[in-house]
């Protein structure tokens, strides 16, 4: 039997362990799932004779190298800053190692060695960074290969709730990481390139410059900015592109509404906040807005907003219970961000019959044959419960079948990297869509954005 170690066993490891016990009698495959919480290692092991759940603790040193040096090959699914350690092992060990998370400095600087010893450190192949690479590299080495040249790029991602699930104002339930949604944007304005011209977005005006995407079959969205989409004009080999630029979908409306919040300066995660603990929610709100010896809380925050009592924004925040008197926050020393995000999660926590919802969508601007053409390409994904969501399914099968086919060697080229050589993206492409992950292409006019010359 081959070995695998999976380090990690939460929610987006469900279909990744799934698809690899599927595969484990014909692939002679035997899964280690290692979790500081043995129970969670346990539900995802389950009794499948091919697998065994451990409590592992990555900051005890002789356990994970134990753990490590058993395998042929390592699964890390932690957080992106505890993948180093790990890394150092498998080295040590010489040991191939898949993540989902992006290239950290650290992992980069490891590049060298991994490649001298012939390991294969795969990283970001998991939904976005993963699926949203090796589609858009396809389509981008398509159209060269076909001797056309890339003008423009976009692509936005989004983790949502489904339809059928979609019972709030905010049409938003926290499908991922909650505190990544809160901070979200911050850390520096939002960088990229629209028909030749450098456009920077600061944070305090982030939610306020969107775009409209239209999905057929799923209606309308809105995409803010990432942070910096420049760095992916070397990554994609996009150095000369006149329209470069990444975001973030959401239903249409959210961002204005979340507007609300940074402009009150509730998201920001660079202060404590004193008896935080005992703090209600009404008390909590009341920290960001004027003094005042007879207006309300609720008055307060209307004017200060400039919102009316019969605006939808009013009922987006009445919605949140966030006046609410007797709820606590509960956290010691927590940050305006903490704070918010335990308000929110009481509301947007996806109950056990919620599904959930991916949308990706790319968009194509490029020249052939003296002629400007456009490819916009989507994909949407329903989550079918609780435990196989549309997440641990984008997240988890492009990281199990990479994983795969750097034992089968399918994948040889050594060094620390991401998913967008041919080699990896096009086998791995062709069986998600045996798994219903597939995009739709539509050829349309190319605009650009200026489509009567008008200046940038």
């Amino acid at each position: 039997m081959r070995n695998i170690l999976i380090i990690g066993a939460g929610r987006s490891a469900s279909s990744l362990i799934h698809y690899l016990l599927d595969k484990s009698e014909a692939e002679e495959l035997f899964l280690t799932i290692g979790d500081i919480n043995l129970q969670n290692a346990q539900k995802l092991s389950g009794d499948h004779p091919n697998s065994r759940a451990i409590m592992l603790d990555i900051f005890n040193d002789p356990e994970r190298r134990e753990a490590v040096e058993a395998a042929d090959l390592v699964i890390s699914m932690l957080p992106a800053r505890y993948h180093i350690n790990v890394a150092k092992d498998c080295l040590e060990f010489g040991k191939h190692m898949v993540t989902a998370s992006y290239v950290s400095d650290e992992m980069q600087s490891l590049n060298a060695k991994a490649t001298s010893k012939g390991l294969v450190f795969m990283n970001e192949i998991g939904l976005d960074p993963g699926i949203d690479h090796m589609s858009a590299m396809q389509v981008i080495d398509r159209i060269r290969d076909n001797g056309g040249k890339m003008l423009l790029f976009e692509s936005f991602t989004g983790g949502l709730v489904a339809p059928e699930s979609d019972d709030n104002l905010w049409h938003y339930k926290f499908t991922w990481n909650p505190r990544n949604v809160v901070v979200a944007g911050q850390g520096g304005a939002a960088e990229f390139i629209q028909e030749g011209t450098y456009k920077y977005i600061p944070y305090h005006r982030l939610f306020r410059r969107t775009e409209f995407l239209e999905i057929e079959g799923h209606g309308r969205f809105e995409g803010y900015a990432n942070r910096n989409s420049l760095k992916y004009r070397s990554i994609y080999g996009l150095e000369d592109v006149l329209t470069l630029y990444r975001g973030t979908i959401r239903r249409v409306g959210f961002s204005k509404a979340w507007n609300m919040f940074v402009q009150l300066g509730m998201t920001d995660d660079g202060y404590t906040i004193p008896d935080s603990e005992n703090l209600s929610y009404r008390e909590f709100v009341n920290l960001f807005l004027p003094y005042s010896p007879t207006d309300s809380v609720e008055l307060k925050m209307r004017h200060n907003l400039k919102i009316d009592q019969d605006d939808l924004m009013w009922g987006k925040l009445e919605e949140l219970d966030i006046f609410n008197p007797n709820k606590k926050i509960g956290i010691k020393d927590a940050t305006p961000a903490q704070a918010l995000q335990k308000i929110l999660e009481d509301k947007w926590t996806l109950q056990p019959d919620d599904k959930d919802m991916i949308v990706m969508y790319h968009k194509f601007g490029y020249e052939l044959d003296g002629k400007k053409k456009q490819i916009d390409s989507n994909m949407v994904i329903i989550g079918e419960d609780q435990t196989h969501t549309a997440m641990a399914k984008t997240v988890g099968l492009p990281v199990a079948m990479a994983a795969l086919k750097i034992l089968n060697e399918e994948i040889t080229t050594p060094g620390v990297q991401i998913p967008i050589s041919k080699e990896v993206y096009e086998p791995i492409l062709e069986e998600l869509k045996g798994h219903g992950i597939s995009f739709k292409e539509h050829f349309t006019e190319y605009l650009g954005y200026n489509p009567d010359n008008v200046q940038g």
